[in-house]
């Protein structure tokens, strides 16, 4: 997720086309990577070991180990209702005789099958418990019927730029999602907690002319009988707190990166200047590939939404309707997240520094290039509030619950970073960062994992230093 506090640059003009109805991709009949010969996803990929989040543990269910959600979903904007069959295949991580997921209240389940034999549920405010036996280590489908008006839920947070997450209603009817660090669960039935990833198939319809839009690749995109249809494959697996959906009038424009990447905007329809602000994703791929190694994913994109906000959603970044959401400096933060955050995972959410301090990091050392000034500078400059956010919040890396995403996660270490840096030199420093999100790719680490492996990379003991860092409720020194 974005940070709160930032200066706004100006966004330079680049070139592109737009696409016209006749151009848009349909059924692509070959196998996606990480999908079978056949064409279904390659379950092995999103294997993960789910646990309890010390901080938020009263989302999620370490039992479940979601595998794959196929996600066929309505939206019918004049009734304010989704309609919605989800079949999630699923692993148990224990023998128990019931399951639970995560499911907003106002969706109500009209039938549910576990391998196709009807089973019986209780859905107590947000909880989906499934009373039925499951087995360690066996996989299951489950298949559920919804509808409702989803709700949005209340944020753990102070800040200004959001206050309920998950699925939102604007006033004229289109709909964005916005869901860290939980509310997956306003919108499908989901094991709503970061250390469980899964693969993701969409199948979007809306009013025409109005289109769906989700992670991964469009796979189709048809309209007849007044309806528009959009298909969506995410090929790698994900947290639920990364997935977008999207819906209302947009235009859908294609663009590449200097790497290959193929890169869509979604811009709503009567506001292109959007398109403008959004044209320096390419140079921004291709600033952070210098850094970080090949971007991780096969496609990247950008929707543009009535928010406020702006936020990593995996292969498709979900940015508000502001001149900084769209600005360029947020670009490079919420891209940087596909390999801090997205690529690799944290387990929990004590450790959202893993992800938030090595995105500003990046943004901070590209708004010192785009300024032509020493990222020294900026560091100074950020370290003028530091002590302030964490004496309001706490530690990055013991924060208080109510305090989600504030700035004490963002700052602190940013600034930690750029001492790093400054100890083991840039070529040192610089190789650690890149070589981290590709030890772990498509997968979750936590922070004694992560710190050990950095004194390994290293070479140097860093106990004191981190704990300085992340648990010391003073800012240490800097050098």
């Amino acid at each position: 997720m974005r940070r709160t506090l930032a200066a706004v640059l100006a966004a330079a003009l680049l070139a592109g086309g737009c696409t016209s109805e006749d151009d848009e991709p349909s059924a692509d009949p070959t196998p996606a990577p990480g999908a079978s010969p056949a064409g279904a996803p390659d379950l092995d990929l999103a294997v993960s070991e789910p646990v309890e989040d010390s901080l938020y543990p009263e989302v999620g269910d370490p039992g479940v180990d979601a595998l794959h959600y196929d996600l066929t979903l309505d939206w019918d904007p004049r009734a304010s209702v989704l309609t919605g069959t989800e079949v999630l295949t699923f692993r148990a991580t224990a023998t128990a005789g019931q399951f639970q997921l995560d499911l907003g209240e106002p969706l109500e389940v009209s039938e549910a099958l576990l391998d196709g034999e009807p089973v019986d549920l209780e859905h107590r405010g947000k909880d989906l418990v499934v009373r039925a036996p499951v087995e360690e280590d066996e996989r299951y489908e489950l298949t559920l019927s919804y509808a409702g008006t989803p709700e949005p839920a209340a944020a753990p947070t102070t800040r200004s730029d959001f206050s309920t997450i998950g699925w939102t209603i604007t006033d004229d009817g289109e709909t964005w999602t916005m869901q860290e660090p939980y509310g997956a669960y306003t919108w499908y039935a989901v094991n709503d907690q970061p250390s469980d990833k899964a693969l993701y198939d969409f199948t979007l319809t809306v009013p025409a002319p109005w289109t769906g839009v989700a992670n991964g690749e469009l796979r189709s995109r048809t309209e007849a009988g007044g309806v528009t249809t959009t298909r969506w494959h995410l090929a790698e697996p994900a947290a639920s707190y990364l997935v977008t959906v999207a819906t209302g009038d947009f235009t859908m424009t294609e663009d590449e990166s200097a790497s290959g990447v193929p890169i869509t905007y979604w811009t709503p329809a009567e506001e292109p200047k959007y398109l403008e602000r959004l044209r320096r994703t390419p140079e921004a791929i291709a600033w952070l590939e210098e850094r970080l190694g090949p971007y991780p994913f096969d496609t990247a994109g950008v929707v543009v939404v009535d928010s406020d906000s702006g936020m990593e959603t995996q292969t498709m970044i979900t940015l508000g309707e502001t001149e900084y959401a769209t600005s360029p400096e947020v670009l490079v933060h919420e891209l940087a997240h596909h390999w801090y955050g997205n690529q690799v995972t944290p387990s929990e959410w004590r450790d959202l520094w893993m992800n938030e301090g090595m995105a500003m990091y990046l943004q901070g050392a590209w708004e010192a290039d785009d300024e032509g000034v020493p990222v020294d500078t900026v560091m100074d400059d950020w370290a003028g509030s530091e002590s302030d956010y964490r004496a309001e919040s706490g530690p990055p890396g013991d924060y208080d619950p109510a305090s989600f995403g504030e700035s004490n996660v963002y700052y602190g270490p940013a600034l930690m970073w750029h001492e790093l840096r400054e100890e083991l030199g840039d070529d040192a420093f610089w190789s650690m960062v890149r070589a981290w999100p590709a030890a772990r790719d498509n997968d979750n680490s936590d922070r004694d994992a992560y710190l050990a492996w950095i004194e390994e990379e290293t070479g140097r003991e860093l106990t004191a230093f981190f704990d300085a860092w992340l648990l010391s409720p003073t800012t240490p020194p800097r050098s």
